[in-house]
């Protein structure tokens, strides 16, 4: 049992992930935008995790000035731009199409690893690429039922959802080779924090903090599938290979899909049930372990 307890707490942490259109759509209902709903998001994030940090990890809390730059692509580039993104796609289409749209990342993933940190691309991650492609053209270019109202700018958005996460990736790797993981998110969530309060205007409804719906929608939002999502994640993480965790980790689709059925009377083509297939598809190739061929070399070989 104790072998399997890792892998259900990735898939319990995924599962939480999977269930982030509860809060973001009952918080749209009550009058907050996209925008301001990520600030929202990151404001409660931030605070639990100060709270931990204090309790737990203050010997975590020291960083330098010149790698600030770091948790700027983390805090901006990646996580308000990725959470707007993400956030308006679901209020734009189906919750399940919303979240293959945001797997698209490892395909993101590996084009910019290759571009900017000189890793190689194999085979694997060409299939990938390409299965991902596919997948979205089934999702949406090939669509039959109107009713699912996916549009040009709903798709360019989902798109940039997988972006910018992606780019968490990116910006995320080097900032661990000089902190730990508490730190990094730590100093995400603060840079993010920081930079959507002001622009969001989230303050200007300061009135809509009065309904208790909107504190207990905004603190689940920070707690549940963010904070410990999180620690549950990377708990198991820990004790598993990446490979592994991320292959478990394509649950938070279909806790998607389960959601938006069940209370949202979603339904999917069966065009649009192929695309999403080859996209997760791709999420297990990418990340299949065993013996890799190179397709193109390293760049800079270290």
């Amino acid at each position: 049992m104790k072998k399997l307890l890792p892998y259900f707490m990735i898939a319990f942490g995924a599962s939480l992930w999977g269930g982030i259109a509860l809060f973001v759509r009952g918080l749209k209902e009550l009058g907050l935008t996209e925008m301001e709903i990520v600030a929202v998001r990151v404001t409660f994030a931030s605070m639990f995790l100060l709270v931990i940090g204090v309790a737990r990890y203050r010997h975590l809390f020291k960083i330098q000035l010149s790698k600030l730059p770091l948790f700027l692509g983390t805090g901006i580039l990646s996580i308000a731009f990725f959470n707007w993104c993400y956030f308006t796609t679901i209020n734009l289409m189906n919750i399940s199409l919303a979240v293959v749209l945001l797997y698209t990342s490892p395909a993101f993933v590996a084009v910019l690893s290759f571009i900017f940190l000189k890793e190689s691309l194999h085979v694997k991650k060409v299939i990938a690429v390409i299965g991902t492609i596919i997948g979205c053209i089934l999702v949406t270019g090939l669509q039959t039922n109107t009713s699912s109202s996916i549009t040009l700018i709903g798709l360019l958005i989902g798109l940039g959802s997988g972006l910018g996460y992606a780019l968490y990736s990116i910006f995320g790797k080097v900032a661990l080779r000089h902190y730990a993981p508490f730190t990094v998110t730590l100093y995400t969530f603060l840079v993010a924090m920081i930079t959507l309060l002001p622009l969001s205007g989230v303050w200007n409804k300061g009135e809509l903090f009065l309904n208790p719906k909107v504190l207990l929608y905004g603190a689940g939002l920070g707690l549940i599938p963010t904070v410990i999502a999180y620690f549950a994640y990377t708990w198991g993480l820990e004790k598993t290979e990446s490979s592994k965790a991320a292959v478990i980790a394509t649950v938070e689709p279909i806790v998607a899909t389960l959601m938006g059925l069940i209370l949202y009377d979603e339904h999917l083509t069966i065009i649009q049930l192929a695309g999403s297939t080859f996209i997760i598809l791709s999420v297990v190739i990418i990340n299949l372990p065993g013996r890799r061929r190179k397709l193109l070399p390293k760049i800079v070989d270290k």
